[in-house]
């Protein structure tokens, strides 16, 4: 199956127009393409299906979960699949099952081991000021994302350990 993938757009900010790459069978849309969400129009009527994957960013100013739903709402109206913790199985053009396994994958802070996490987790308030989102009414901090972070990984592994009739699997994170 041949894909066009487009990630980190920033559409609120940047002028691009994206255009169908020939011979894509799907376009995957990986996270950040829009905090306002305004330019999710631009994929309406695609000749081919779109999946999406949030990025932090479109959760921006925001409530997380309620957005979470919104966000949905609003991309299924314009034609879009969004994969937020979840699957989708798609034939391509030679009756190859695909599975796509999507999630946001937030940050866990763990890249250095967890003696390196609370350092990292200190340098994170950047959650804060930049996305300034909320969760359940709070502040969405850095032990929020985690959290966050920890439910989408153990999502994906237990995805991934999966069987199912489908010939491949691709993974989309942001």
């Amino acid at each position: 199956m041949k894909l066009q993938l487009l990630s980190d757009l920033h559409l609120e900010t940047e002028s691009y127009q994206p255009v169908p790459a020939p011979g894509a069978e799907v376009l995957v849309l990986a996270g950040d393409i829009d905090t306002t969400w305004r330019s999710f129009e631009l994929f309406r009527g695609w000749p081919v299906p779109v999946l999406f994957v949030p990025g932090n960013h479109e959760f921006d100013r925001r409530d997380v979960d309620e957005a979470r739903e919104a966000l949905r709402a609003h991309v299924t109206a314009l034609g879009l699949r969004m994969l937020d913790d979840e699957s989708a199985v798609l034939a391509d053009t030679q009756g190859r099952r695909v599975r796509f396994v999507g999630c946001t994958r937030w940050c866990d802070f763990d890249a250095f081991g967890p003696s390196g996490r609370e350092r990292a987790m200190r340098a994170g308030g950047y959650f804060q000021k930049v996305m300034q989102a909320t969760r359940h009414g709070e502040v969405f901090d850095v032990d929020a994302v985690r959290k966050l972070a920890l439910e989408s990984r153990a999502w994906l592994a237990d995805e991934l350990k999966r069987s199912g009739d489908w010939d491949a699997t691709v993974a989309i994170t942001h």
